[in-house]
């Protein structure tokens, strides 16, 4: 067992007596020597436990990840100290699963990488302490991850993409556009001013009470958005796109709660109209579905098409070889890629996307990120002290402005998904 005890909900210290307890709950494969790197990832940044071993070719040899999603759909969305919990009651199963499954010993681990920012404070601190712990136990280097950085790197851990790329990032709690120009690397072209699409997603999920929907019962907010939009028109409802008249139009910015609004007031009119209470399926809900994931796909696609533009015109993509790379738990959503699909092709730029599972978080993206910066030889830590999380983080240096200023005109694109 780790000995990482939990003593009046914070983790133990471990004991000076004990120091190799966690060596000996693995068994030991005298026979296998591994000649690469290997990197032990460790992901608690928002609401899944996760771990994975991964080495340096990419392969990865054990993962283990433990999901929070039906405890957080009972309560309509993630409550903080119900995360903190969930995770201090599953890290510690996680990670040896994970160990034990790639069948390296610990002490032929050369790094630990856990995820020190963005995201809950109350999720990424169990992570920490837990992970601080286990590098004091094992002697081994340790990696702060930034984790939109882990998920802008994902793909290199599957296809053989070289910088610079750009990376669409749309999840949950992030919606942002960057260049990718190295490891540690990144110029930020436009991030979301309010919420980000899968919260806004999970909103109108909600709002609309698909819980109670026989076919979306157990699905997450933005899964039953997209599988009720199947059978809604999408044009049914008369939504203008987001940020049409602001000031701030002609930059790479996203913003989603305008939106929210409109759909808000469209279904408080239709439970008026059809007399029913607010909890009940309006016979309208596909189409509202629908008319609300065409809306976000075509704003993404503009902003994204404008990003794209402004990095040729700057010439910080290839002309005739650039790499859009989209990642994040939404990146799943495939009438959102139709769209994107659509502008890559017009931009003459390849679309790559990590499979689902990478998509959302896991530890096989913080491992391998770890394997990016020991390759690299940065933020390699050999002494810990002072190494705290931080809830709020921004991805590499902010051009969001000179984007901006460059006014770009992006062409119109028929969105025929």
């Amino acid at each position: 067992m780790l000995i990482l005890n939990k003593t009046a909900g914070v983790f133990s210290k471990p004991s000076r007596k004990k120091p190799y307890e966690f060596l000996r709950s693995f068994n030991f494969y005298p026979g296998k020597l591994f000649l690469h790197k290997l990197v032990l990832g460790i992901e608690t940044s928002c609401d899944d436990t996760a771990a994975a071993v991964v080495d340096e070719t990419g392969n990865v040899l054990g993962e283990a990840i433990h999901s929070q999603t039906e405890v957080h759909l009972k309560t309509g969305g993630i409550v903080p100290p119900v995360a903190q919990q969930l995770h201090r009651e599953n890290i510690q199963r996680i990670v040896q699963e994970a160990v034990s499954a790639s069948k390296v010993s610990p002490s032929e681990l050369s790094a630990i990488a856990t995820t020190i920012k963005p995201g809950l404070a109350l999720s990424l601190g169990v992570g920490l302490s837990f992970s601080l712990q286990l590098v004091h136990q094992l002697k081994k280097p340790f990696i702060p991850i930034h984790h939109m950085e882990a998920h802008a790197l994902t793909i290199r851990l599957l296809n053989k993409v070289e910088f610079p790329f750009l990376v669409l990032l749309i999840s949950g709690g992030h919606c942002l556009l960057a260049l990718v120009r190295g490891v540690s690397d990144f110029l930020l072209l436009g991030k979301s001013l309010d919420i980000a699409p899968g919260d806004m997603l999970d909103k109108v999920a909600r709002r609309l009470s698909l819980i109670k929907h026989p076919e979306c019962s157990t699905m997450s907010g933005g899964k039953a958005i997209e599988h009720l939009a199947k059978q809604g028109n999408k044009l049914h409802f008369d939504i203008k796109p987001p940020m049409q008249r602001a000031k701030n139009s002609k930059n790479c910015d996203f913003s989603f709660s305008g939106l929210q609004h409109v759909i808000d007031k469209i279904i408080m009119q239709k439970e008026k109209e059809e007399g029913i209470q607010k909890g009940q399926i309006l016979s309208s809900a596909a189409h509202i579905a629908a008319a609300v994931q065409h809306t976000i796909a075509c704003h993404i696609a503009k902003r994204t098409h404008r990003a794209i533009l402004f990095c040729k015109q700057r010439h910080l993509l290839s002309q005739s070889n650039a790499v859009l790379v989209v990642s994040g738990g939404v990146a799943s959503n495939l009438y959102i890629r139709k769209a994107l699909e659509i502008v890559t092709n017009a931009t003459q730029c390849t679309l790559l996307c990590p499979p689902p599972r990478l998509c959302t978080d896991n530890g096989i993206m913080i491992a391998w990120n770890g394997i990016e910066r020991l390759r690299a030889g940065v933020g390699v830590l050999h002494n810990t002290e002072g190494i705290r999380y931080e809830p709020k983080c921004p991805l590499g240096v902010d051009i969001s402005e000179e984007v901006g200023e460059a006014a770009i005109k992006v062409p119109r694109l028929k969105m025929e998904i």
